[in-house]
């Protein structure tokens, strides 16, 4: 069994207009969300194996936050240029190359490309807001060939949505 979550990072502030893009951090709002997503995490005692993350700093600082509530070392988030500005492809790409010792994977990424990647394998996730969470499970022993996998299951979280 694989478990894979794709995270889009939490609210960044558009305060200072002369940042880049890659620079921008979380906002207040960005902060707590990814603080109530992570605990909801936390009491389903999801354990990640892996968190990967964009190299934008919102979406590290999404992923350290919930790598805190998940009592998940953070150095150990890994973060790869290949997530920032990629296609839905490339998002698959970098998650069929994963190792198959990985059992639960995380990865913390931007839109549109989260939400285009979460529609292919549960269509009717329409749209993942900042810090949603899509989590699959997928039947199978390695990585590769998630892509043409249907998941045995889906499930989608976000801070607006009433925790079940």
């Amino acid at each position: 069994m694989r478990t894979l979550f794709l995270i889009r990072h939490a609210k960044s502030s558009w305060g200072d207009a002369s940042l880049p893009d890659r620079e921008r951090p979380l906002q207040e709002r960005g902060e707590r969300d990814a603080a109530k997503m992570s605990k909801r995490l936390s009491r389903r005692h999801v354990k990640p194996d892996l968190i990967v993350s964009s190299p934008a700093v919102r979406a590290i600082a999404t992923a350290r936050v919930i790598a805190e509530g998940l009592d998940y070392e953070l150095e150990r988030i890994v973060v790869d240029d290949g997530i920032y500005a990629a296609t839905a492809d490339a998002l698959l790409e970098v998650i069929e190359g994963l190792a198959d010792t990985l059992e639960c994977v995380m990865l913390v990424g931007h839109n549109p490309e989260i939400t285009e990647l979460a529609h292919r394998f549960a269509s009717d996730i329409m749209h993942m807001p900042t810090c949603a969470i899509a989590e699959f499970a997928f039947d199978t022993r390695r990585w590769s060939g998630i892509g043409r996998a249907k998941p045995v299951r889906a499930a989608f979280d976000a801070p607006k949505v009433s925790p079940t």
